[in-house]
């Protein structure tokens, strides 16, 4: 196929061919990794969901806050992440963590 001579439409519509050409191509091969995956986890007595349930990510709990604002206790800090605008300005004016803990 000499591609010089096909004009831009037809360029177009071979892309357009490649790419789904492409696509299935992958799709097919991503299922028949997940059969075999799952035959594999069968014959070891285990079905595929159950393994990969394995590989989970834990989530951590949420932290209780360790803070407080003295001017306004509902504003907390857990002491994760970016201090809050009142803990820095409450450490600028010579107070310490210690001064805040709940």
């Amino acid at each position: 196929m000499d591609l010089e001579t096909l004009s831009l439409a037809e360029l177009k519509a071979l892309r357009n061919r490649v790419d789904h050409a492409i696509a299935s191509f992958e799709e097919r091969k991503k299922k028949e990794a997940a059969q075999q995956l799952e035959e594999k986890a069968r014959e070891m007595g285990y079905s595929l969901s159950e393994l990969a349930g394995l590989s989970a990510v834990k989530k951590r709990k949420p932290a209780a806050p360790k803070y407080a604002n003295p001017a306004d206790t509902s504003q907390t800090w857990t002491g994760r992440g970016r201090k809050p605008l009142w803990v820095q300005a409450a450490l600028d004016a010579g107070k310490s963590l210690d001064d805040l803990k709940i």
